[in-house]
């Protein structure tokens, strides 16, 4: 059998386009971070650099390290200046030159598999004092995500299992897994989020597309594709309907953990 389908990189302009409503989990998890070991700070799929000016205000002299798979993500992050170093590297199999005072990672760890050995062994890279805060989407059972593998299963049947989409396990596995670990936290946070819509597009299907629904769209050829895009903007009409201004308001459903070892 085949694996998943190969992805291309990462659109920084695409992703960028809702980028107030993608700033805002991260601050929200790096406000949560309290003590913070004497290593570095690091950026664990910085994409294109959003958090580092933040992360450098907390820095308080320790080098802040951007890590990411993605080569024109990083292009994105070093054009910041708030990055002492960048490395290009898939988190699987990523390990810190030197033990971290955090590890922070917004929204990314849901593209990596194998949580139940990722998770500890992220734990474990860590200095003495040293915080692990993890923020990942919760949404794949909102109509905005299961859509998108519902309509291709029943369009395109036999194509889901070959999608690397994203996911994240229970929260009770996470507490499990880390908790015995040190000092942890975990919470969610659904946030109601204002999308503007635009000519010919639904803007939940905007948000998504850039994210969520890349290997989807990607293992689909384009009659295929513009077949599916147009069954889901039906679909997000009526799960998230257009109001009078134009706006949807599109609940967004997230998971945050901190663990302090």
């Amino acid at each position: 059998m085949s694996g998943p389908v190969k992805q291309p990189d990462w659109n920084p302009g695409a992703y960028a386009r809702f980028r107030d409503q993608r700033l805002r989990p991260a601050l929200d998890l790096l406000n949560a971070v309290g003590q913070m070991g004497a290593g570095d700070i690091v950026d664990l799929g910085c994409g294109n650099g959003a958090i580092g000016d933040a992360l450098t205000a907390r820095a308080g002299g320790r080098q802040v390290v951007g890590v990411d798979a993605s080569p024109a993500m990083l292009e994105k992050a070093k054009q910041t200046g708030a990055y002492d170093s960048l490395q290009q590297a898939d988190i699987n199999d990523w390990h810190p030159r030197r033990a971290p005072g955090l590890i922070f990672s917004n929204a990314a760890l849901h593209w990596v598999g194998g949580h139940e050995k990722l998770m500890p062994k992220l734990a474990g890279m860590l200095g003495k004092g040293g915080t692990l805060a993890i923020q990942m989407p919760h949404q794949n059972k909102a109509p905005s995500h299961r859509v998108w593998l519902t309509l291709v299963e029943e369009m395109c049947p036999g194509r889901v299992e070959k999608m690397g989409t994203p996911g994240v396990m229970a929260p009770v596995k996470y507490e499990e897994l880390l908790s015995r670990l040190g000092q942890f936290r975990m919470w969610e946070t659904e946030y109601y989020q204002r999308l503007m819509a635009e000519t010919g597009s639904h803007p939940v299907r905007r948000f998504t597309e850039s994210t969520y629904a890349r290997p989807v769209l990607q293992a689909l050829d384009d009659k295929e594709k513009s077949e599916v895009i147009k069954r889901y903007e039906e679909v997000m009409h009526a799960a998230y309907p257009v109001r009078a201004d134009g706006s949807v308001l599109f609940p967004f459903r997230r998971m945050f953990f901190t663990l302090t070892v």
